[in-house]
C-alpha cells in the first residue's frame, strides 16, 4: 500500500515529504500541493510545497556529494543501481497504485511502467559500465605535417549537477531514464516531478534511498511550478537539463543559459497509410497507437493520412475496433480511462467542437462525464481545423483522406512537431522513400509510433525536442570529453 511499510517514512500525517540530504523533510513553507485523482476529482494526496531556500540547499548538497561520487569506481555505481532496480522491481505494488490514484494509469499498465523502470535501470548500469569503461588513444602523425610527437588520451567524465524534470503521463519510468544515466556517469541529481506523479515519484526515489546511494546525490523536490519552476532550471548550481513534457520546454530552452539540454516536447505523429497496406493491422495499430492510455502519450497517432481509396474500409474496420474499447476508471483495467485532469478535457473538447463546427464525420457521439471522454474518430477533418494541427493528448483521433503520398508527406512536414511518423505499405522501397522524406526524429514502419525499448534512440526535431535519448544517447549527453596529450621530446614509433 502507498505511504506504508518500508514506505510509510516519506509520509506525514497526510502529505508526502520531500528527499534532501538523504532524508525526509516536511517544507518549512507549511504548505503543501494538492494532487487531484483524475477519477473521483477529489484530492487524493498532498505533497509538500518546497521553498527557494530548500532549493538552494538542495543545489548546494548535490555538487559537494557530486564531487565524491565522481570519485566511485564504475562498478560500485553499477552495483547500486543495480541494487536499486531490484527493489523497485519488488515494491511495484504500492508505486502502481499511485499511479493509477495520480494519473488514470490502468492497472497493468502502471505495473508494468515499474517493471519497465526497474530493467531500464538494470540495462543502463550496465551499459555505462561498458561505454565509460572505454577511452580513446589518438598519436599526432595521423594529420598531415605531424610528427609522432604527441599522445592523445581522452576520456568522458561528469557535468555535475543534473537537473531532471519528468512528465506526468510516464513518472516513473521518464524519471529514471534521467536518473540512471546521470548516476552511472557520475553526477548528482535533483528531480523535479509533476504534480500529477509526484507521489508516484517520491516512492521510486525512495528505492534509491533503500538501496543506500549517498547523502545529497539524488533530491527530489515537490511543489508549483510557479514558485519554484524558473528558479530550478535557471539555477546556477545545475548543469545539465533532462526535461520531458509540453511547450514548457520551449521557455526553459531559452531561459537556461550555457549548458546542455535534453528535451522532449510532444508530437503531432502522422500515421500514412497507402492502397496497399494491410488494413487489419493498420486497425488494429491505430488502436494501439491513438487510444492506449487515453491517447495521452507523445508517440500516440496523433493523425491518419488515409489514400482516399481505401479510407473508407480503414475507418470502418477502426470504427469497428473502437466500439470494443473498454471505458471507465483505471482500477477495473480499462481502455480508456479519464485524463489527467479537468482542463486537459476542456481542451480536447475544444478541439472537438472545433471540428464539428467546421464539418468533420463523427464516427461516433461524442461523450464526456467529467475528465473521463469517450474515444472519438473523426472522419474528413480538413487542414483548417485545429484536430488537424494540435495535440489533443486524448481519445480523440482525426482523419485526413489524402490523394497522393506526397500530400501525406506535406501534411506531416508543414507541422511544427516532429517527433515521430509511421508509414504502413507492403513496399519496403516506398516506405523507405517515405521515412526520409518524414521530418521526424523517428518513422515506424508497419507498426505504430513508440518510445523503446528504452535502449533505442529517441529523439524529435523542429519543436519536438533538442538532443537524443535513449540509454547510451543519454549517458553521452550527461557527460564531456576530457583530453590529456602527452608530448614526447622526439618523435617514436611503435617498432620503429
Amino acid at each position: 500500500m502507498a505511504g506504508a511499510g518500508v514506505f510509510s517514512e516519506i509520509l506525514d500525517g497526510d502529505a508526502y515529504k520531500y528527499y534532501s540530504n538523504g532524508e525526509w523533510k516536511k517544507s518549512s513553507s507549511g504548505k503543501t500541493v494538492a494532487i487531484v485523482n483524475p477519477t473521483t476529482r477529489k484530492t487524493q494526496y498532498k505533497v509538500q510545497a518546497c521553498t527557494q531556500e530548500e532549493v538552494n540547499n538542495v543545489m548546494e548538497l548535490a555538487k559537494s556529494a557530486q564531487k565524491t561520487w565522481a570519485k566511485t569506481p564504475l562498478w560500485k555505481r553499477a552495483e547500486l543501481l543495480h541494487k536499486a532496480a531490484a527493489i523497485l522491481k519488488e515494491h511495484k505494488a504500492p508505486i502502481a497504485e499511485c499511479l493509477i490514484k495520480e494519473i488514470a494509469k490502468p492497472a497493468k499498465d502502471s505495473v508494468t511502467e515499474v517493471v519497465r523502470s526497474g530493467d531500464l535501470i538494470s540495462y543502463t548500469a550496465e551499459e555505462g559500465v561498458r561505454i565509460l569503461g572505454e577511452g580513446k588513444f589518438l598519436v599526432s602523425d595521423s594529420f598531415p605535417g605531424n610528427e609522432r610527437t604527441k599522445y592523445c588520451l581522452t576520456s568522458k567524465i561528469p557535468l555535475g549537477v543534473v537537473l531532471a524534470i519528468p512528465p506526468f503521463n510516464y513518472p516513473v519510468n521518464l524519471a529514471v531514464s534521467k536518473i540512471g544515466p546521470a548516476l552511472i556517469a557520475g553526477n548528482s541529481l535533483v528531480l523535479k516531478p509533476p504534480t500529477q506523479g509526484a507521489v508516484s515519484c517520491l516512492h521510486m526515489v525512495h528505492c534509491f534511498h533503500l538501496a543506500g546511494f549517498p547523502k545529497g546525490l539524488i533530491s527530489c523536490v515537490t511543489g508549483k511550478g510557479s514558485e519554484i519552476g524558473d528558479f530550478l532550471t535557471m539555477h546556477p548550481g545545475v548543469n545539465c537539463i533532462s526535461f520531458t513534457g509540453g511547450d514548457t520546454g520551449i521557455s526553459i530552452s531559452k531561459k537556461a543559459g550555457m549548458i546542455p539540454l535534453q528535451m522532449e516536447l510532444g508530437g503531432k505523429d502522422a500515421c500514412i497509410v497507402l492502397e496497399d497496406a494491410d488494413l487489419d493491422l493498420v486497425a488494429a495499430n491505430i488502436i494501439k497507437g491513438g487510444f492506449s492510455y487515453s491517447g495521452q502519450r507523445c508517440t500516440a497517432i496523433k493523425v491518419v493520412l488515409v489514400m482516399e481509396s481505401v479510407a473508407d474500409a480503414l475507418v470502418e474496420k477502426v470504427k469497428a475496433r473502437v466500439a470494443k474499447l473498454r471505458i471507465g476508471p483505471p482500477e477495473d483495467d480499462c481502455d480508456i480511462t479519464p485524463v489527467v485532469t479537468e482542463s486537459s478535457a476542456n481542451f480536447i473538447e475544444g478541439l472537438v467542437m472545433d471540428a464539428k463546427d467546421k464539418g468533420a464525420t463523427f464516427c461516433q457521439q461524442y461523450k464526456r462525464e467529467g475528465n473521463l471522454i469517450w474515444p472519438l474518430l473523426l472522419d474528413n477533418v480538413r487542414p483548417d481545423m485545429r484536430i488537424a494541427w494540435e495535440e489533443p493528448f486524448g481519445p480523440i483521433l482525426p482523419v485526413i483522406r489524402i490523394n497522393s503520398v506526397d500530400e501525406g508527406i506535406h501534411h506531416c512536414n508543414a507541422s511544427n512537431f516532429g517527433l515521430q511518423g509511421c508509414v504502413f505499405t507492403k513496399d519496403i522501397n516506398k516506405a523507405m522513400l517515405i521515412s526520409d522524406a518524414m521530418e521526424t526524429g523517428t518513422v515506424q514502419i508497419n507498426s505504430a509510433p513508440a518510445r523503446g525499448p528504452d535502449h533505442f534512440p529517441f529523439q524529435g526535431l523542429k519543436d519536438s525536442g533538442i538532443g537524443s535519448q535513449g540509454i547510451t544517447n543519454s549517458i553521452d549527453m550527461m557527460t564531456k570529453v576530457k583530453t590529456t596529450v602527452i608530448n614526447l621530446p622526439s618523435p617514436s614509433y611503435s617498432m620503429g
